[in-house]
């Protein structure tokens, strides 16, 4: 499992961006409402730290994508 901050959900989208440091580099990565564990998108927010596993995309596989994003347990 990967840990990242939810750098972005654009209004009314179904979908949202995670940053995550991958050789000392911020990587962005796109994760789909339907990548939330427990349909918990409505409660996800900007800078909050999340858990998810990072797959190929499958129409472009030089793109990645996060599934299982958890928001981390306080």
């Amino acid at each position: 499992m990967a840990i990242g901050i939810v750098k972005r959900l654009p209004n009314v989208k179904n979908y949202g961006f995670l940053v995550i440091e991958e050789d000392s580099a911020p990587v962005e990565v796109f994760f789909h409402r339907t990548s939330v564990v427990d349909d918990g998108f409505d409660n996800l927010a900007a800078g909050q730290k999340v858990n998810f596993e990072i797959q190929r995309d499958p129409r472009d596989t030089s793109k990645r994508r996060a599934v299982g994003v958890a928001p981390l347990e306080a």
